[in-house]
């Protein structure tokens, strides 16, 4: 069972050997300058995503996810965030329209940096990993696949990316751990 846990760890070090720095620098200069933003996310990725909003709003940022009944209209100053993992996802696609419309600007997470949503976004930042979407594929075609199961290897990197994400984002906004912690709720 050890090697399983080396081999996910192993796939997850080799998605961050190739992950561009200056790109995960850029999207955290996007949301410390944002005014509000609102993230969307489907299925899992979705999960990775609330959990980024949790600890956006832990730093003090005006945050909310997507079909919140608070989630506020977004205009000129305000950042949406989606991840796309495949490349394309239609609530995506719709949902960044909209808010380009109105001014906001649009911050795509994908493995596909040339799929639809990517190119529509103001910056796309890619996370080089194994979707859902390519899984079998990768397979089929005599590549590597991860150890990891249905697009979890895209969906681990989330979560470790948006987490570096924040600790990047604390040290740009000057936020300390005791100010994050006294953000976290205390009705649990």
């Amino acid at each position: 069972m050890a090697t399983l846990y080396c081999a996910a760890l192993d796939d997850l070090s080799q998605v961050f050997d190739r992950v561009d720095d200056g790109l995960v620098d850029r999207a955290v200069e996007e949301i410390a300058r944002a005014r509000r933003i609102a993230l969307y996310g489907v299925g899992r990725e979705g999960l990775q995503i609330k959990g980024f909003c949790m600890r956006l709003f832990h730093l003090g940022r005006d945050v909310a996810m997507v079909g919140d009944m608070t989630t506020p209209h977004l205009s000129d100053g305000d950042l949406l965030v989606v991840s796309a993992g495949p490349g394309f996802f239609s609530t995506v696609a719709a949902l960044m329209g909209v808010a380009r419309r109105d001014g906001a600007r649009t911050l795509v997470v994908t493995a596909q940096p040339d799929g639809e949503c990517a190119r529509a976004a103001d910056l796309a930042l890619v996370v080089p990993a194994q979707t859902m979407a390519d899984d079998l594929g990768a397979a089929t075609r005599g590549g590597g696949t991860s150890v990891l199961p249905m697009g979890s290897l895209y969906e681990g990197a989330l979560y470790v990316l948006f987490e570096v994400m924040v600790l990047k984002l604390r040290a740009r906004l000057g936020v300390t751990p005791e100010a994050m912690r006294a953000n976290h709720t205390n009705l649990e």
